[in-house]
């Protein structure tokens, strides 16, 4: 199941607007308001689920190991 991201067009203007100054200084490429659209689709649709997801993974693990100190302390 994909999960998806919902970006305000705030959000989507500014990460345009970032992935559009990326390729300009770091690739010496100038990219249109569609490609760089594309691009931030792409990664909206294929990457960020993954970092979600490493996200929760840790928030979890975070969690879990303060959880189990509390317990300690009821010993």
């Amino acid at each position: 199941m994909k999960q998806s991201f919902e970006l305000t067009p705030q959000q989507k203007e500014d990460m345009t607007a970032a992935i559009k100054s990326y390729f300009s200084k770091e690739r010496n490429e100038d990219l249109g308001d569609l490609a760089a659209s594309l691009i931030l689709d792409f990664f909206t649709e294929e990457l960020a689920p993954k970092f979600y997801n490493i996200g929760v993974e840790d928030s979890h693990a975070f969690l879990s190991a303060k959880l189990e100190d509390i317990f300690e302390i009821q010993k």
